[in-house]
Order: C-alpha cells, then sequence, then structure tokens
C-alpha cells in the first residue's frame, strides 16, 4: 500500500527583520496542517526557512557595518528560536546560502536555459528593494513631490537601468491559464485564483531574472556579472530543499501538495513559478493558498508604528504557545484578512480555553475523582435518555466535519466545530447531572456511562484540537486516562469505547488560568507600548452627538435582533458602498442583505464574520437587490466597525 505524501511550505522569511505576527501566523498553520496529517499516517515533509540573498538584504547589511552572510547568520537564529518557542515542528528549514540551494538554483537556471527561454537585453524601470519587484508605473502611487511609491509598502520606488537577462514569461500564458482551468483546486481559495486569472489574462511580459547593480546573489552560470534574480532564487527553495530532480527525496514529495503563502506574494507563486516549472520541465505544485493579511487594531504591520510591532514570543510565554496558536487559527478564516488585538486574545483565553474547555475538564476530573475512584469506568450500556444520543451523535458529527474542514486548509472551521463538542459535552454534564446519580444506588450503570461519556468526549476534543494545541492536547489526554502515546484522529464508530477501563485520571490541574481584570490589566500594559499609537488611533476622534429621542421598552421589543454569520459577500454592481451578502441566521435558508459597508470591508474578509443583524425589518429592494434586514455597524457618515460578539454564539442566537 503506498502512503500518501503531503509536502507543504511557508513562503522563506527575509532575514532583514524580526519574526512578526504574520510570520507566525503562516508557520503556525502549516504546522497545523502537516500534524494533522501525520495523524493520519500521511508521509508528511513540512519545510520552512529563510531568504537570504538579494539587495535589501545587501542594504540591511551594509547600514550594520556587517557582511550580508554574517547579517543573515545572526537573524536566521531568530526565527529558528520562534518556531521552537512556537512548538512549530517543521522537517527541514532551508537557507538560500546553503550550497545545496545553490546547486539547485544553479540547475534550475540551466533548464530554463536549455529551453531556450533566457536571452539577453537590457532594463529600465521603477524597483521596489523591499518587494524585489519591477513596477509599471501605471501601479505606482504619488509620493512627496515627484516621488514615486511602491503600492504595497508606500515607500519610494528607485529608477534602474542596467542590462539583464530575460525569461520568455509571456510564451507561457495559455498554458497556464489552460492550467487554472484544467485543476480548479490550484489556486485556492476561489477570490485569488479570479484575481490572477484575470491577470494572466490582461497579457504577460517577460520577466528581467537577472541584476548588476549588487553582488549579494547566486551567480548566472558562465556569466558571474549577474546574479540571477531572487524569485527565481527564494521560489526554487522548495526543491532545493529535497533536492536535485531524481534524488529520493525530490521523487518522494514533489510535487508540493501545498504552498502556503501571505496574498502579498500570490504573483510571484501563481504566476511566475509555474512558468518557471513549465520551462524546466517538472511538475506543478499542486496547491497555492494564500491567506490573507494580519492588522494591529486597524492598521498594517510596519517597523515605524510600534503599536503593530507583535512579538509571537512574548505573546507565548504570557499566555502559553498553544493558546496563540489556537487564537490565530480560530480567530480568522485561512483566506482572509484579520485584525489582531490583543484584547480579543484574552476574550478567546477566558472563554474558549478557561471556560468551555477548562471548566469541562476540571468537572469531570473532580467527579470521576469523587464517584469513581479517579478511575475510568467501564463500558456500558446506552441508557435511555435525549441527552446521551444527543451527545453521541455531536461527536460522531464533529469527527468527520472537523476532519474535512483540516483536509479543505480550514483550521478555523475545524476548531469552530470541535468547540461545538465543547459545548454538548457542558450541556451533557449539566443534564444528566452526575452527582446527583451518584447518590442513588441503582443508578450505578448510568452514573458509570455518563462519566466515561463525558471523558471520551474531553479525549476526542483534545485528539481533534491536538494539531493546533499539540502540547496542552497531549496533557489533556493524560489527564483523562488515555496514556501518552501519540495520538490518533478518533473514528465516529468507535464512540464511547477509546478509553482504557480502569484508567486513572489525574486530579484536576488547570491548563489554561483564567485570566482576570487585574491580570489582564497587567499583560496589556505590558504589551502595548504606553506611548504606541497607530495612524487610526492618531487622527481626530469624530465629535460625539447628542442622544436622539427616547424610546419605552415595549418599542424596543419590537426589533428582532439575531446573531448572523456572513457566509458570502460580494460588490452590487455599478456600486461603491454596498455589497450583497449571504447570511446563516439559524434559518432553513440564508437570507440575502444588503449592506452599505463596501468602502470599509473587503467582501472576503467579511465571510465567517459573526455580525448582528436586525431581522423583522420590512424587506427593502436596494439598487435592484432585496434586501431582508440590517446589519448593525459603528459610525455616522463613515463606517468604523461592525458589531461583534466577545464569545462563539451560534448563529439565529436572539440578541436582547
Amino acid at each position: 500500500m503506498t502512503i500518501p505524501p503531503f509536502y507543504i511550505t511557508t513562503p522563506i522569511y527575509y532575514v532583514n527583520d524580526v519574526p512578526h505576527l504574520g510570520h507566525a501566523y503562516t508557520t503556525i498553520a502549516a504546522d497545523a496542517l502537516a500534524r494533522f496529517h501525520r495523524m493520519h499516517g500521511d508521509d508528511t515533509w513540512f519545510l520552512t526557512g529563510t531568504d537570504e540573498h538579494g539587495q535589501k538584504i545587501d542594504q540591511a547589511a551594509a547600514k550594520r557595518g556587517v557582511s550580508p552572510k554574517q547579517l543573515a547568520d545572526e537573524v536566521v537564529v531568530r526565527f529558528q528560536e520562534t518556531w521552537k518557542r512556537l512548538d512549530v515542528a517543521n522537517d527541514d528549514f532551508i537557507r538560500t546560502t546553503d550550497q545545496r540551494h545553490k546547486d539547485v538554483v544553479t540547475e534550475m537556471w540551466k533548464r530554463i536555459e536549455g529551453a531556450g527561454d533566457i536571452y539577453e537585453g537590457s532594463y529600465a524601470g521603477w524597483y521596489c528593494i523591499p518587494c524585489e519587484v519591477f513596477y509599471p508605473e501605471t501601479q505606482l502611487e504619488d509620493g512627496k513631490g515627484d516621488e514615486k511609491c511602491c503600492p504595497i509598502h508606500k515607500s519610494p520606488v528607485t529608477w534602474v537601468e542596467e542590462p539583464s537577462y530575460f525569461f520568455a514569461m509571456s510564451k507561457y500564458q495559455e498554458r497556464l491559464l489552460q492550467h487554472i482551468a484544467d485543476h480548479p483546486d490550484f489556486i485556492q481559495p476561489e477570490n485569488y485564483r479570479n484575481e490572477v486569472v484575470a491577470f494572466v489574462k490582461s497579457g504577460l511580459r517577460d520577466l528581467s531574472v537577472s541584476r548588476t547593480t549588487f553582488k549579494w546573489g547566486i551567480p548566472v552560470p558562465g556569466h558571474p556579472e549577474h546574479v540571477i534574480y531572487v524569485w527565481i532564487d527564494a521560489l526554487t527553495n522548495y526543491i532545493s530543499a529535497l533536492g536535485l530532480p531524481g534524488s529520493e527525496r525530490y521523487e518522494r514529495f514533489w510535487p508540493a501538495t501545498c504552498h502556503l503563502i501571505g496574498k502579498d506574494i500570490l504573483r510571484f507563486h501563481a504566476v511566475y513559478w509555474p512558468c518557471m516549472l513549465m520551462s524546466a520541465g517538472l511538475p506543478l505544485p499542486k496547491t497555492i493558498f494564500a491567506h490573507g493579511w494580519w492588522t494591529v487594531r486597524g492598521e498594517k504591520i510596519s517597523k515605524s508604528l510600534p503599536a503593530t510591532r507583535v512579538d509571537p514570543v512574548q505573546l507565548a510565554d504570557d499566555v502559553g504557545a498553544d493558546a496563540l496558536r489556537y487564537f490565530l487559527l480560530r480567530e480568522v478564516p485561512l483566506g482572509n484578512d484579520g485584525d489582531f488585538s490583543y484584547e480579543a486574545l484574552l476574550g478567546r483565553f477566558n472563554a474558549e480555553l478557561a471556560n468551555d474547555l477548562g471548566n469541562l475538564i476540571n468537572r469531570c476530573l473532580t467527579l470521576t475523582g469523587k464517584s469513581a475512584d479517579g478511575k475510568v469506568p467501564e463500558p456500558q450500556a446506552q441508557p435511555a435518555g435525549d441527552a446521551h444520543e444527543q451527545l453521541a451523535a455531536c461527536a460522531r458529527k464533529v469527527a468527520v466535519e472537523a476532519r474535512a474542514a483540516y483536509e479543505s486548509y480550514a483550521p478555523s472551521r475545524a476548531l469552530e466545530s470541535i468547540w461545538a463538542l465543547v459545548r454538548e459535552a457542558n450541556t451533557y454534564v449539566n443534564t444528566t447531572q452526575p452527582w446527583k446519580l451518584a447518590k442513588q444506588p441503582d443508578a450505578a450503570a448510568e452514573l458509570a456511562y455518563v462519566l466515561r461519556a463525558a471523558l471520551e468526549a474531553i479525549a476526542w476534543v483534545a485528539r481533534m484540537v491536538w494539531p493546533v494545541m499539540p502540547e496542552k492536547a497531549t496533557a489533556i489526554l493524560a489527564q483523562v486516562g488515555a496514556g501518552d502515546a501519540a495520538p490518533t484522529w478518533p473514528e465516529p464508530d468507535s464512540w464511547s469505547r477509546d478509553l482504557p477501563a480502569g484508567a486513572a485520571v489525574a486530579r484536576p490541574d488547570p491548563l489554561f488560568p483564567r485570566i482576570d481584570a487585574d491580570g489582564a490589566k497587567t499583560l496589556l500594559a505590558k504589551w502595548i507600548p504606553a506611548d504606541a499609537t497607530t495612524d487610526a488611533e492618531a487622527k481626530p476622534q469624530a465629535e460625539a452627538k447628542p442622544a436622539g429621542p427616547t424610546i419605552t421598552f415595549d418599542e424596543f421589543k419590537k426589533l428582532e435582533l439575531r446573531v448572523a454569520q456572513v457566509l458570502s459577500a460580494e460588490p452590487v454592481p455599478k456600486t461603491k458602498k454596498l455589497l450583497r451578502l449571504q447570511v446563516d441566521v439559524g434559518e432553513e435558508q440564508p437570507r440575502q442583505v444588503v449592506a452599505g459597508i463596501a468602502e470599509a470591508y473587503e467582501p472576503a474578509a467579511l465571510v465567517g464574520k459573526k455580525v448582528i443583524l436586525v431581522a423583522n425589518l420590512a424587506p427593502a429592494t436596494i439598487r435592484g437587490v432585496e434586501s431582508r434586514g440590517m446589519i448593525l455597524a459603528a459610525g455616522d457618515k463613515q463606517i468604523l466597525g461592525l458589531s461583534g460578539l466577545d464569545n462563539d454564539v451560534p448563529a439565529g442566537t436572539i440578541v436582547r
């Protein structure tokens, strides 16, 4: 039997910076997906690493008064130590200064050149050093005076004229479009696939692939006055970590299963890289999955704004690596943009880890210690009663749903499903009341079933959450008597039979101690510099408006407010402010709602969000689109934010 391969990669990170929230998010997500596949016995390989060549590394080193290699050697340690602190279990770490990498990059160049796709010319254009990209003038933004600025970094670009070798990328335009059409999973999510298709259809140009104005890079074979363009150099790491084509590891894992990347480098991975591979005669990766950007308190992460510089190691030290991993993967669906706030981190920690899961574990361990001599009870026949069947059905359903979500690169959805079992287990304990059963001599069998079922539910949760929280999940399994063997995914037909009867359970030892108000205040003061403000916070605040006329309580009761989850979002044609939303409000069919929030929110960033909906508003037709409800939002003439919830509440829940 052939074991399926699963080869997942992160981008390689530039060594002119220290690891930040964005780096941590991508790497933790890749690690969780790799751990999930290892659980299922897949032949798994997880690669990350550092990009150490290019002009911006050269310039950063010069400012420090060290060689580029010295700078790289110093900074790379920070990345390696950060991944260890965040419990990232990568199988390999590639550096573009490794000789094994240089050898494969040289071979890649020769293959592309051998295909007749490299030619000599000269290049003149606007170059962004942080992006390592030439931009057409039509894409640039105006800066101070006559300055032209990068559309991504907003920093000035440089006019560059130099001899260059070119890659005949335009030759592969139609072939790439056909590959995307034939392989729907090649670029995910769908909105990014559509973006790439539109870009390619607009016309591919040949690509400048060498530089002569600096020397920090891999020399062009036979032409050492040129260094290979950083994107050929960097992208080839996905192969160089495996070895040359024909080597054992290359044959075992290539093509890659998934390149997990940030959306800012989508074009390089979904256009440049496939064209290079086609030219080199090598298979294309199966999936390129782009996730969104994290902002911090509404602002893009920036060196110039201290308030946006979130230190993942500091957070891991203060709340635990697993709690940070859980928050990042639960807070935002992979693929969407997300906004980070320390308050949201503390809120999820207390509500979901300390309260929902932590209290469940502590209650069940205490009850087992008092009523079953601290041991896992023997299996019993399922007693009559809806509560027992509801817990069993929920566990089986979640095992299927969460597995499918992980397989679909949706860890947030997997965690949301798993927490449905956490909530159901809490309800089960409240409903069955084992403390009362313990006082009834004729209820011994039912008590044993209840305690075992509750412990089983906890064990199932721990096994399913292990890819995200490996340390805490392992500790939970040991506490409920499951031992310390490597966790496996629970099978739906094994419900209530997994735990070994008679195994000792631990005494309650809170794994997620609740952070009280004083503790939260101390942490926030530690994390947020006293003089740090974001650009948004520095702007003048809107003037407070006087309150409107009062209403009676009976008038207020006429409003039906419900929790709504956004299922899809798209612009209303020929409008600037309107989005058409499909929302789940707990009814049999989703509702369509038109919301005037397009200038404040990208459609993709809304998918998965839970908001407050005025559900009994009379239907209206807005710009030809029927709207059945109104989303609550903050702001008068300008949308400042959407109404939110401090806990994970099911869609359709009444708000009062």
